[in-house]
């Protein structure tokens, strides 16, 4: 007679479905927050070290010896160098502004009024907001690169080493030079906008030039060029110190210099549109 075979006990019981969708649950929610909140401390500690060195930066500015001759140097490079781009970017938006405009309004019978909505949204959103995603990300991106690569290689602590001031040598002109510089091509956009929406509007729908400019200069006033050209004013230190910023804290060598660029972008396109909410809010206001 065969001895029974001696049975495998039963295997423990599993925990119950919900405690472990709970604690999956918990680990999920754990693990969204804590990035999420680095993310916002890193967020209010770069924004902190923008406004220092943004304060810095105007100090240098007024203190002699001026950066003259640099400041006219970044002139050159960011702005000039910008125009092409400036320039492309007002023809097409004047363009398909004026078309559009021109097409509803057209259903009506006052396609005539054309030019009173175009000139006003150039000069008041068009103008200086396009302005600065287009030129802005590229002058931002630019200064980042140019920035990171002498932080990478050592040549900012060179300069610190050599008992000159970083931030009066590099920060201030590109600051001051930015803050030229985005006014200046913002007022070229709108000049190139206009024109080419009088072009457009002509060939479609017979507006004779000299009505749609008219109608144009007596809807615009001062206010409306000024808010704009203010507005790319600010754009242009924001972009500035953004840039410089991030140049000055890029670390892990040639790839910690493409996150920069990459992030300077976003944060400047982000910047730009937040801005200018809180400015059009203000200038509504009067």
């Amino acid at each position: 007679m065969s001895e029974p075979t001696p049975q495998t006990p039963p295997p423990p019981e599993a925990p119950e479905a919900t405690e472990l969708e709970l604690a999956e649950l918990v680990k999920q929610e754990l693990e969204a927050i804590i990035p999420f909140s680095a993310r916002i401390n890193r967020g209010w500690m770069d924004l902190g070290g923008m406004v220092f060195m943004f304060t810095r930066a105007m100090r240098r500015a007024v203190t002699p010896p001026l950066a003259l001759g640099a400041t006219a140097y970044q002139i050159v490079m960011l702005g000039v160098r910008s125009l092409s781009i400036a320039t492309l970017v007002a023809l097409f938006a004047g363009l398909v502004l004026s078309l559009q405009f021109a097409y509803f309004l057209a259903k009506f019978g006052v396609q005539h009024t054309v030019g009173k909505v175009v000139i006003l949204t150039l000069f008041r959103e068009l103008g200086p907001v396009l302005t600065a995603l287009t030129v802005g990300a590229r002058i931002g991106s630019g200064i980042t690169a140019e920035l990171g690569s002498m932080r990478v290689t050592e040549q900012i602590d060179a300069i610190a080493a050599l008992g000159a001031d970083p931030i009066k040598k590099l920060v201030t002109p590109r600051v001051l030079a930015c803050a030229v510089v985005l006014p200046a091509l913002t007022a070229l956009a709108d000049v190139f906008g206009l024109v080419a929406g009088s072009v457009v509007v002509n060939q479609q729908y017979d507006i004779p030039y000299d009505q749609y400019f008219r109608s144009a200069i007596e809807t615009a006033s001062l206010m409306d060029f000024g808010g704009g050209i203010f507005k790319s004013f600010v754009f242009g230190l924001i972009i500035a110190v953004v840039g410089c910023f991030k140049g000055f804290s890029v670390t892990g060598g040639t790839e910690g210099v493409g996150m920069a660029t990459t992030e300077t972008v976003a944060i400047t396109s982000v910047s730009v549109c937040l801005s200018d909410f809180f400015m059009t809010k203000l200038f509504l206001a009067f």
